[in-house]
């Protein structure tokens, strides 16, 4: 038996050659146990009684888990997501990004042999095949999430995703529409069933959820104000009320009299058609619904948006255009920063002041004063 170093436990040379240590301990019930390390050498082996010595006093597991990644997401997603307070659509988002991005890529490499460095590569594969930085960082947010749970109940000494810095987001400006431009679209969607949550839209520059989930209680038409309250979205479990994801996404937006002139035709017409749908109404006290009452799907109002856009020959341009467009006009008539941010209901006043840096208070206030009377009736 070779000597060994004080504290350092039982290193044997075996009959074969090769080293071996055993480590006594306790685990978190009293009961007594026992881990033996081996190695080619004795140097070797020292090192690996010593590392299991540091994990016990660290309250560490003493050795990872050998089942792989994807095995572990598929735990994760099916236990510790789905008990976790986050919403059914984050909930959705993180499992299929887990599903489609982490699995394919990192879930054959055991749980506890994976690295700082795979991490690292990982994003890289992703930024190669041209995925946007959010849904890079967003897919190393999962990634860390689901191995912080693996950390926590000891499947491994430590989460790898977190000695790697969160990939960062290249901030663009954000796509918007000209006063002309916008003078066109509003054309392209007159007449249409959705015309006035199309304009309220961009008189407010609310969110697809939060135009969708807007309640007649929710709207003061004599103040000329509105309250964002909630949100709808499609989740795995259907359509789906919550109220928003922060404190600054609940807040009160003026309607110019452009959107409060709308909202009173379109309450008008909204009482024709539940007249004409009789007994297959549905009330559900929303603003924007279909024929007989109930929630739209924001899947297909963002279809039809497309399709009424595509017409005039505005490509590319979405329901969120509509809204970066509402904050370009109002910052191009003057409005401080601040103000918009509260308006659209940003976290801070940097996000608001990064994503419009490309417009500034010197520009003139005709392009608001056009996009207002383009939208009176």
């Amino acid at each position: 038996m070779a000597r060994r170093a004080n504290g350092e436990g039982s290193i044997f040379r075996r009959k074969d050659g090769t080293w071996s240590a055993e480590l006594s301990y306790r685990d978190d019930y009293g009961t007594l146990k026992r881990r033996t390390v081996y190695g080619k050498t004795q140097a070797e082996v020292r090192a690996k009684f010593r590392d299991a010595r540091e994990r016990i006093e660290a309250g560490a597991p003493v050795r990872d888990t050998s089942m792989t990644v994807a095995a572990w997401l598929e735990d994760w997603i099916t236990k510790s997501l789905a008990a976790s307070d986050r919403k059914q659509a984050t909930k959705d988002l993180y499992a299929t990004l887990a599903r489609t991005h982490l699995v394919p890529t990192i879930g054959t490499i055991p749980l506890g042999r994976l690295r700082p460095s795979d991490v690292e590569a990982l994003v890289v594969t992703k930024r190669d095949a041209g995925l946007s930085g959010s849904t890079i960082r967003t897919i190393y947010t999962v990634l860390r999430s689901a191995l912080d749970i693996a950390a926590r109940d000891g499947l491994i000494r430590s989460n790898p995703a977190a000695a790697v810095r969160r990939p960062g987001v290249e901030r663009k400006d954000a796509p918007h529409l000209t006063a002309e431009r916008a003078q066109a679209l509003l054309e392209a969607i007159r007449g249409d069933r959705l015309e006035s949550l199309f304009r309220v839209m961009l008189a407010t520059g609310l969110r697809r959820g939060e135009a969708l989930a807007l309640h007649w209680s929710d709207v003061d038409l004599d103040a000329g104000l509105l309250r964002v309250r909630w949100t709808l979205s499609r989740t795995s479990q259907g359509l789906q009320l919550d109220e928003p994801k922060t404190d600054k996404s609940r807040r009160t937006v003026p309607l110019p009299r452009s959107a409060v002139e709308t909202l009173q035709a379109h309450r008008t017409r909204r009482l024709e058609e539940q007249q004409a749908a009789a007994g297959a109404w549905q009330e559900h006290g929303l603003v924007f619904t279909t024929e007989i009452g109930t929630p739209l799907e924001p899947r297909n109002v963002l279809r039809r948006f497309e399709v009424l856009a595509e017409r005039v020959g505005l490509r590319g341009v979405t329901l969120h255009t509509l809204r970066h467009s509402a904050a370009s006009f109002l910052l191009a008539a003057g409005t401080h920063t601040k103000v918009v941010q509260e308006h659209l209901g940003h976290s801070s006043y940097a996000i608001t002041a990064d994503i419009y840096s490309h417009v500034g208070p010197a520009q003139q206030r005709e392009a608001a004063d056009r996009l207002d009377h383009a939208l009176r009736w």
